[in-house]
Formats: C-alpha cells, structure tokens, sequence
C-alpha cells in the first residue's frame, strides 16, 4: 500500500506481510494513518482535513493478491475493473476540497464499490469496534454472524413472517382506526350514485340535447328558410310569376337536347345540366320534407331545456374539467368500485385479523427455533472465547452468554409466556465474565478490569474472527492496557491466528511486536519547517533497536537490547 500526502505521512510505502505484520512507532507518529489508509481503500468516509497541508490531494493506492474466483474479484469484473497478475489494484484520492475519487482494476468506480469489496476482503477489529461490542444488540449480532446458517435460517424465516406480520398490523390498524372516515366516504359516495342513477344520463345525451334545444328554439326561422329555399328551386304555387331554379335550369337543358348531336361537347355539358336538375329537385325536396317535419311544440322544448338542467347539475358535482356527461359517468364508475371496496372492509378486517393471529402463532414457533438455535450457538461461543481467555493468561475466567427475553403482554409467546420481539427475534444477548473461581457472573463492561477487558474482548475479536470467511484482517490497539505476560500470550495468539489468515495489527506491545512476521516503523522526522512520517520494514539489528524503545523508552538500553532479542527468539522459537 503506498500512501502520499495523508496527515503527516507524506509518501511511504506500507509492505505487509502474508502472515503478521506489526505497525510500531511513537504516539503521534503516524500508525493511526496507516489505519485511515487502509480504511479509504475499503471505502470509509473521506475527510478532506486527512489531506496533508499544503497538498492538493491525498492518494492511497492497494495492491490486493486474490484468486480470479474470489468474490471481490468476481464482483470487481462485474464493474468492469481487470486483475493484474493475480492482483487488484485500487485508489482513493481525497481533494483538499472534499471531492474522492475511486478506481479499481483501472476503471473509475463509485466510492460504494470499495465498500462491497471490503465485506470480502477485510475484517476491522479496532478500538471502536470493541466499544460496540460492549454493546448487547452488538454482541447478538456478533453472536449470530458466528453462528452462521444454524441461526441465519430461522432468522430469514422468522424475519420474513415478522415484516408481513407489520404489513398486516398496519393495514389493520389503518382498517380499523380510519371506520368513521370511510363510512362518511361510503355515504357521500352512495349518494351521488344514487343522484346520476335517478337521471340515468346516457353517453353523448348532453350534446344532443343541446342540438336539439338550438333547433327548437329558432324552429319559426328555420322553417320560413327551409320555405323560402324550397320556392326558389321548385317554385312557388301561389305566385306563377316567379320563374324557379328548377325550371330553368330544365329550360336549358332541352335547349342543349335539341342540338347535341351535332356537337359531343355540347351533349356532355347537356348531361351534366341534367344532373344539375335531378340535384336540385333533391335537395327541394328535402327541404319540403324538413319543412314539414320541423317540431315547433314549447313543450317538447320546455322537456329538453328541463333534461339539460339536470345533466348540467350533474356535471358541475360530479364532472372532471370537460364538464361532460361522460366525465360523470367515469366518475360514477370508480365510486362504484371504491363503494365495493369501503363496504368489503369489514371483510377485510376479518381476513387482516385472521391473517395477523396466524402470523402471531407462527412468528411464535418461528422466535422458538430461533432462541434454540442462539443458545445452542450462545453455548459454543462462550467456550470458544473461555479457551482464548486461557491462552491470554486468564486461565480462571469463564465466559457465558445469556440468551434472555423481556416479558410483555403484548408480545409473542416463546417458553411458555409473551415476550417482547422485534425484527431479530425475541432475544437480548449479553456477554458475561466470571473473572475468577467463584466470582458471580458479570456483563463484561462491569465484571472486568481494563487489563481484563481488552482480553476479553480480544479473544471475542479472534473467536468472532475466525467466523469471517475474508482473508485480513486488522486489529487496531485492541491490545490497550495489556501488559507482561498477557501481553506475551497475546503476541502468541495473534501469530497462532496469522497462520491460516494475514493479520496486521497496530500495537504499542514490544511482546506483541516481536511476535510478527514482519514488524513496520512509522517514524517521524522533522527537519526544522516540516514534520513528515515514513513507515520503514525493520530487520536484524533495526528491529532490536525498536522492540528496545518500546520496552525502555529508548533503544540504546544494554538491558533493552537484552531482552528485546530474547523476546524475538522466545518468539521464533515459539512459531
């Protein structure tokens, strides 16, 4: 991992090992960046203030060996990202402005990616993490990942049963507490359905109508017009004098007959006044027939303008924007459906509330196997971290785990009585220490000492880790307040882990240290205007010099010296 312009590193290179690697250096010196690396290649959030002054960005680059059929190589593939020899790169740049960019195997990638590749990749055990543990929702999840499918089967069952058992709930409860709203809803509904079926309004009656009350209303001037047209082509009984268009549109056409031989055009324009005639003696006809047939009766137009009111009535309650008859209709199609379902909910109640006692007998069942398979997980749990305690000389101590629930009558019943439950189950878990023979058993945040605490929980770390299917993983100070031959157990412990994954461990123990594979130094230097960090790979006589710092504050001690290189061959000797 190379690291350029991050806090006070300005550009170092970070070779881990593949068993265990130790970060060592003075407080303030920079191993917490090392961390902060790590953690902005696996997508953690980008600070700008990370960024070194006077830099412009800070860049984190990773090299991660894997196999093509790793889950975060298959998943980097699906983002388009390409293995290099066997390896992933990946890059964070954090801007001094706050802006972060990601890429992975060459292709630029949303920063989200790396958090996904960082569940297949990276396991952080770290003194927030240790915090979180103290917590009991934390260590029943922590519980349940160690578990595996033993507790992840019935949880999906059981979670599944409980969201549906919500989704009725709040159906129901919708149902029933909104009973007065829906039944004001059902009798505005019946009363306007049983408005417009009074009228019984028929698709296009408007329109119609309204053609009909123009007619009706101007029927003396339309049938005066349909008179005086009717004269002017056909003529006029009662007055002889008038020549219509009908005779004289004949009149020239037998003046044409009578010399068409002669001429075939003439005769073609004869036939055409021929048909001339017969259209004129049509539409004379028509209008004689429209004359005739025109209704002038105010009653039936009174009927019309009365039908009209009341469509327009029934328009302005009940019509959309166009104010049609249609639109009316429409309406009174989906107040039909609505009233069907408003008066089917009293149904519905009954089917919701049967569904919901169902949901509660099987959510019931469903807590049970759950709560059997945590204790049964709980049991084994507890007696893997008690035998990590006995390799962190704690040889006395007993871990249990209590699998407990909280009574309430409104829960579902596990055991025999109503529990409280939620969408995990019915379950608190709690961790608890008994430190010594005959000391009651206690929740580790209260039954341990800070020595004791950080063994505690790092033998919780290690337990819980090796139910991490991922390859690295990293413990920041997880060691704190562990000293003399603890501290020497917790060495040994770390390089027994390291030896079937990569473990990379900041630490502040030379016990520790002198236990790793390969052991990093993050020194700073300061040249009289600025303070910058290197890490550097410590071997032979440089390593010596550093486990003597940590053990005596200064490396030139001749009894440091002495007993930093009978750390390193215990060490040696012990692996």
């Amino acid at each position: 991992m190379r690291i350029r312009s991050l806090g006070v590193i300005d550009d170092a290179v970070v070779e881990l090992s593949p068993g265990f690697t130790a970060v060592t250096g003075e407080t303030g010196a920079g191993k917490t960046m090392v961390v902060t690396s790590l953690g902005l290649l696996l997508g953690g959030r980008a600070d700008p203030a990370l960024v070194r002054i006077g830099a412009k960005a800070a860049v984190v680059e990773g090299r991660l060996v894997m196999r093509p059929d790793a889950p975060a190589a298959l998943r980097a593939e699906e983002a388009g990202a390409e293995l290099d020899d066997g390896a992933l790169l990946i890059s964070r740049t954090v801007s001094a402005e706050g802006r972060s960019r990601a890429h992975v195997g060459g292709r630029s990638v949303p920063v989200g990616l790396l958090g996904e590749l960082a569940d297949d990749l990276v396991a952080v055990h770290g003194q927030t993490d240790q915090q979180g543990l103290l917590r009991p929702a934390r260590q029943r999840q922590a519980l349940d990942r160690y578990a595996g499918g033993a507790v992840a089967v019935p949880l999906e069952k059981y979670a599944s049963a409980y969201r549906r058992l919500r989704s009725v709930a709040v159906e129901l409860d919708t149902l029933t507490t909104r009973a007065r709203e829906r039944a004001q809803e059902a009798d505005l509904l019946r009363f306007g359905l049983e408005e417009i079926a009074a009228v019984e309004p028929l698709p296009g009656e408007d329109v119609e109508l309204a053609a009909e009350a123009e007619r009706l209303g101007h029927a003396e001037s339309l049938a005066s017009a349909a008179q005086v047209a009717h004269a002017a082509l056909a003529g006029n009984p009662e007055d002889l004098e008038v020549v219509d268009a009908n005779t004289l549109v004949a009149g020239a056409h037998r003046s044409l007959e009578s010399v068409r031989a002669h001429d075939p055009a003439l005769g073609a324009l004869a036939e055409r006044i021929g048909e001339l005639g017969i259209l004129l003696a049509d539409v004379a006809g028509e209008l004689a027939g429209y004359a005739d047939d025109l209704d002038a009766d105010p009653l039936r137009l009174a009927a019309v303008e009365e039908r009209r009111a009341a469509l327009t009535q029934l328009t302005r309650k009940y019509g959309a924007a166009d104010a049609t008859v249609e639109s009316v209709l429409a309406w009174a199609e989906e107040g039909s459906a609505r009233l069907l379902e408003l008066d089917g909910d009293d149904e519905r109640i009954a089917e919701l509330t049967a569904e919901r006692d169902g949901l509660r007998s099987e959510l019931s069942l469903l807590a049970q196997a759950l709560t059997d398979a945590r204790v049964e997980a709980a049991t084994l749990f507890a007696s893997a971290v008690t035998e990590e305690l006995a390799s962190l000389a704690m040889p006395h101590a007993r871990v249990t785990i209590d699998v407990r629930q909280t009574e309430d009558p409104e829960g579902v019943e596990v055991g025999g009585r109503a529990v409280a439950y939620g969408a995990s189950g019915a379950d608190e878990v709690e961790l608890l220490l008994a430190p010594h023979p005959g000391a009651p058993p206690r929740p580790i945040a209260k039954g341990a000492s800070g020595g004791e605490l950080s063994r505690v929980m790092l033998a919780v770390e290690v337990v819980f880790a090796g139910s991490d299917p991922v390859p690295t993983y990293l413990f920041d100070e997880v060691d704190a307040g562990v000293g003399g031959k603890a501290a020497v157990e917790v060495g040994r412990r770390l390089a027994k882990l390291a030896r079937s994954a990569q473990v990379v461990v900041v630490t502040h123990l030379p016990q520790v240290a002198a236990f790793a594979d390969r052991q990093l130094l993050v020194e700073k230097t300061n040249d009289g205007s600025v303070t910058r960090s290197g890490v550097t790979v410590l071997e032979g006589e440089a390593r010596v010099r550093e486990l003597s710092r940590m053990l005596a504050g200064h490396e030139d001690s001749a009894s440091a010296r002495a007993h930093a290189e009978e750390l390193l061959a215990a060490a040696r000797a012990d692996g």
